[in-house]
């Protein structure tokens, strides 16, 4: 599905797709859609989860079905009522099951709202942002939860970390990070497996906006290539995405010299030219949680040593 969103990569925009499910309003982005279609046969898959639907196949590629009716806690619909939209994250297609599409908007981060604790609780939530059209509210779904939740497998791989060896001869606590990561669940299990690789120095925050204005902070301080050796960032987040947010750190004559790792569920083929056009040193997506401590490494040891 190709919508030339962000053409001008770094302007803080993003496009979301609203649908209905049941008689409320939901929200997607749309750079993890790939294809939106008409109701399809279904395939039922024996003892898989409640939520799978089944598997179909379009154009020769088996793809698993996840009814979000029955996701959110609602009846579901008629048999062959409904539409279909396919995604792509963490290098996985799948697809759900929705009532109908009702549009596409484009909008700032700035307007999306992170939602209280109240409505997306660290282990069960399944909201990442609120922002309101018109006269409703259209809530932004975590689909990586959702999916993860069915199968834990397509999330952060944490035992990657268990055949990590930490170089004994260099004190990575002396190394800063700055992790800028909306999920507060994804943000403890990076935390956590950053600090297993030795690096204590963290200072973490909930958006990129958060994550600037600390730079910005250290920036007028005179500390900041002093303070920061490697910045991490999503790219999907309130406020700023990470995408801006690399991108003014490299237009920064004092903070260009600093890593950034970009490290999303969205990475494909064309957000990483995206990630390229801004500057970003490296990017990984979100299964790759070992990967992503060599890459601090890696990037950290090269900027120390300049």
């Amino acid at each position: 599905m190709d919508t030339n969103i962000l053409l001008e990569t770094g302007t803080n925009e993003l496009e979301i797709l609203e649908f209905r499910v049941a008689d409320n309003f939901y929200g997607i982005n749309v750079a993890k859609i790939r294809e939106i279609l008409t109701y399809q046969h279904v395939t039922p898959v024996p003892n898989s989860h409640p939520f799978v639907e089944g598997i179909f196949m379009p154009r020769d590629t088996i793809i698993s079905v996840i009814n979000l009716r029955k996701c959110l806690g609602y009846e579901d619909l008629p048999e062959g009522k409904g539409l279909f939209f396919i995604t792509n994250f963490n290098n996985l297609n799948t697809a759900f099951h929705v009532d109908e599409v009702l549009g596409i908007h484009r909008v700032s981060w700035e307007e999306i709202n992170t939602p209280d604790s109240t409505i997306s609780a660290e282990d069960s939530g399944v909201s990442t942002g609120v922002i309101k059209f018109d006269q409703h509210l259209v809530v932004i779904l975590d689909f990586e939860k959702i999916v993860s939740n069915i199968n834990p497998e397509t999330g952060l791989k944490v035992s990657d970390m268990d055949g990590y060896v930490k170089d004994e001869e260099k004190d990575r606590s002396l190394s800063p990070l700055v992790i800028a990561e909306d999920s507060p669940l994804l943000s403890k299990l990076i935390v956590d497996c950053l600090k297993k690789a030795g690096y204590t120095n963290l200072h973490i925050f909930p958006n990129g906006k958060e994550a600037w204005d600390f730079l910005c902070e250290e920036d007028a301080a005179g500390k900041v290539q002093n303070d920061v050796h490697c910045i991490i960032t999503d790219i999907e987040m309130p406020q700023m995405d990470g995408h801006r947010l690399t991108k003014l750190v490299k237009e920064s004559e004092k903070m260009k010299p600093i890593p950034v790792i970009i490290f999303s569920s969205l990475i494909n083929d064309d957000i990483r030219r995206k990630g390229e056009s801004v500057g970003a040193d490296a990017q990984l997506t979100k299964p790759e949680i070992g990967k992503l401590v060599d890459a601090v490494d890696t990037l950290v040891d090269k900027y120390e040593k300049r």
